[in-house]
């Protein structure tokens, strides 16, 4: 089933899903600042959200020429992304808003994120698989060889640095920002009580900072088992 996806076809498919982010979350924010706001722009509503990231990483995507960048950026959306699409549909409160148009964006919107993870992760699994498959004819073997799983499946400790470094600047600007409005970017300001569901009682007992580690940690390892069953299924596909 995966191996009849056309590469350059989910290509296409992840660009336009980034225009439409994009459009949309442009269209969000003056909806916000212009009808709910009065014009004022409200920071707590800042798009660099965990979730934020594809509107980014797609339209910038078909500028990164090298492979290892473009399956880095391929490998984070299969993963973290595809981790925060799927997550916030255990606790939806934050996705309604006054506006209808706004709820039902942010709905849509977490939805494109399961699907974008999904097809970026099916762009992986068909790459390497084709890959290894040429390799096998080449050598005549059954199993696919470290180099071409080096070249074409990002390593998952390059994939959590690009986690790591978007967090950092998403707590830069929490503490640069908070002095002038409320902030809580990837929620990790700790200036803010943690109030994501199953951490928000770890707060509550051990304090909020050890509630943003757990929920940073807890983030890392949840990626981690999806980047492991994209894994079981390269295997997989390579071996039939």
């Amino acid at each position: 089933m995966i191996k009849k996806f056309s590469l350059h076809c989910i290509e296409k498919v992840l660009f336009f899903i980034g225009i439409f982010l994009l459009t949309s979350e442009i269209l969000k924010q003056l909806l916000l600042t212009f009808v709910m706001n009065n014009g004022h722009y409200n920071l707590w509503y800042f798009p660099f959200q965990l979730c934020s990231l594809p509107m980014y990483l797609l339209v910038l995507y078909p500028f990164f020429h090298t492979e290892p960048a473009r399956n880095t950026i391929l490998g984070f959306l299969s993963t973290y992304n595809l981790l925060g699409g799927i997550a916030v549909f255990f606790d939806t409160s934050g996705m309604h808003y006054p506006l209808l148009i706004l709820t039902v964006h942010s709905y849509l919107w977490h939805i494109l994120l399961i699907v974008t993870g999904i097809l970026s992760g099916i762009f992986l699994v068909q790459k390497l698989s084709s890959e290894n498959c040429i390799s096998y004819t080449k050598r005549n073997k059954r199993q696919p060889t470290r180099t071409s799983s080096r070249r074409l499946l990002p390593s998952f400790s390059r994939i959590t640095l690009l986690y790591i470094l978007f967090a950092l600047i998403a707590e830069y600007l929490n503490h640069i920002l908070d002095s002038f409005e409320e902030i809580n970017l990837f929620y990790i300001n700790p200036d803010y009580r943690m109030e994501q569901i199953f951490f928000v009682k770890i707060g509550e007992l051990y304090g909020n900072n050890s509630a943003i580690l757990v929920y940073i940690l807890a983030t890392i390892s949840g990626a981690g088992i999806l980047y492991g069953a994209w894994n079981l299924m390269i295997r997989f596909y390579s071996s039939h």
